[in-house]
């Protein structure tokens, strides 16, 4: 690939079906550009998430973008960047790639049309809710928890997390990369639900959030008896994101649809 005509992705994942989901745009590389041109390429596509991709020795080095911020762990670009390899032939059925990320390796695996992550599990500790979080959100906490990344809300009920509607720029004010709100779900189907909210990441709501998962899979597995479950994200687009805890790692599946397929005529 020459610098002007990069070819890129844009995938909906978490999805059997398109304009739901989580979009990502895919971009691969045959080497890093600076960082600069790398977020201004993210700022460019505009989505919650653009991921870059440069062959390695065995595997593919992998980097994420919000359109504002360079984050260590996103799991529907993930899935999304290996959506696109299929499309290029590089991920077969039946195979499994390794990527080198901020959040060390992880692999995902291709069966027929879904795609497994291997994640690191994100458990949360309980926590007391920071000044201004749950009047942001304003909603009333079951529970508080923090992990790594995130505040963890879990809420009474489906119909309450469906209702939230967070005051984004108070909610940017709180000091962490985003905050899930999760309840149990009314549906058979799923297990429980979810929303992420990060706006001080330039995101107010995210469509479907893998990295998410890597603590509710924890959280849900604990106190449902269950290492393996069903998540649905409730956002207008919503989404599906199967896990399985296998110790200290999280399995999360799901699909992708390509949307669209271009060239990148600046490099």
């Amino acid at each position: 690939m020459t610098a002007a005509g990069l070819t890129y992705f844009v995938i909906d994942a978490f999805t059997d079906r398109p304009f739901a989901g989580n979009p990502a745009a895919v971009v691969p590389l045959d080497a890093w550009r600076p960082d600069a041109w790398l977020q201004q390429v993210a700022q460019e596509m505009n989505l919650s998430e653009t991921s870059f991709l440069v062959p390695q020795a065995g595997g593919y080095e992998l980097r994420w973008f919000t359109p504002k911020v360079e984050v260590d762990l996103c799991g529907h670009a993930t899935l999304a960047a290996g959506v696109a390899l299929a499309q290029l032939g590089k991920l077969a059925d039946g195979q499994t790639l390794s990527f080198a990320t901020r959040s060390g390796t992880l692999t995902v695996s291709r069966s027929g049309a879904r795609y497994d992550l291997d994640f690191p599990v994100k458990p949360e500790q309980q926590a007391e809710a920071p000044s201004g979080l749950l009047a942001a959100l304003g909603v009333a906490a079951r529970y508080v928890g923090r992990n790594q990344f995130d505040f963890l809300i879990e809420v009474e009920n489906e119909s309450v997390l469906r209702k939230v509607a967070p005051d984004f720029k108070q909610l940017s004010t709180v000091r962490c990369r985003g905050v899930i709100v999760t309840a149990a779900s009314d549906e058979p189907r799923y297990d429980f639900v979810s929303r992420f909210f990060a706006p001080a990441a330039g995101i107010d709501e995210d469509p479907v959030t893998g990295s998410a998962h890597c603590c509710l899979a924890d959280f849900w597995g604990r106190r449902l008896g269950k290492t393996t479950l069903d998540g649905y994200q409730a956002s207008a687009r919503g989404g599906i994101v199967h896990v399985e805890r296998r110790g200290e790692r999280v399995i999360l599946g799901g699909q992708g649809v390509v949307i669209a397929r271009g060239e990148l005529l600046v490099g």
